[in-house]
């Protein structure tokens, strides 16, 4: 008789009585499967939450390391372009007039208007406006003259090698009857860096 048929007699409700062979393996065999078992319950089962912790905790280092990776690979040109920034800011800062600069600032302002051909009806600087670490000095202008005078006007301002900006731009006839006569309403801006001298005053 050989190992299968003796497998097919066995009567599975009397294991007992059983060949010892057959006794054994099975033994072994609910012994492999309790131990495997009690491994998964006591061992794998409490670790998987560490294992998931630790495959998260890996993927949010790959990120962090690929986004520092691609800053570092692009340090170079966040330099330039910091460089660039700092130069233009420079530029900036040497058009805004000092303090001892501005009467002379206003005097520009208002002859660009005379030699335009315009006439001055109002030219009135209001009161200085303190920002972060510049000041604002807003002039009211009215202005009378032609349309193409008014242009030269702005086109003058413009040319001006401090900034002067331009706000609240209205323009009326002077009369109705009169095609080429306007009255220009603006408020010019200039501006003066503030030095630590005039921050802490």
């Amino acid at each position: 008789m050989n190992v299968i048929e003796e497998l097919r007699t066995l009567d599975t409700s009397d294991p007992g009585r059983w060949p010892l062979l057959f006794r054994a393996a099975a033994v072994g065999v609910v012994f492999v499967a309790v131990v495997a078992f009690c491994i998964y319950m006591f061992v794998i089962k409490t670790e998987i939450p560490l294992l998931e912790r630790a495959q998260r905790e890996e993927q949010e280092l790959r990120a962090t390391f690929e986004d520092k990776q691609r800053r570092a690979a692009n340090f170079d040109a966040y330099r330039a372009q910091l460089d660039e920034i700092e130069r233009d800011f420079g530029a900036m800062l040497r058009q805004l007039p000092g303090r001892t600069e501005v009467p002379n600032l206003l005097v520009d302002i208002s002859q660009t208007g005379l030699s335009a051909g315009l006439e001055e009806q109002l030219f009135q600087p209001m009161g200085e406006i303190q920002r972060e670490f510049y000041a604002e000095l807003p002039i009211r202008i009215r202005l009378s003259g032609s349309y193409h005078e008014l242009g030269s006007f702005v086109s003058g301002i413009a040319a001006l090698p401090r900034i002067v900006t331009l706000h609240d731009i209205a323009i009326s006839p002077v009369d109705d009857e009169v095609f080429d006569e306007l009255t220009l309403d603006v408020t010019a801006k200039t501006y003066r860096y503030l030095d630590e001298d005039s921050t802490e005053g």
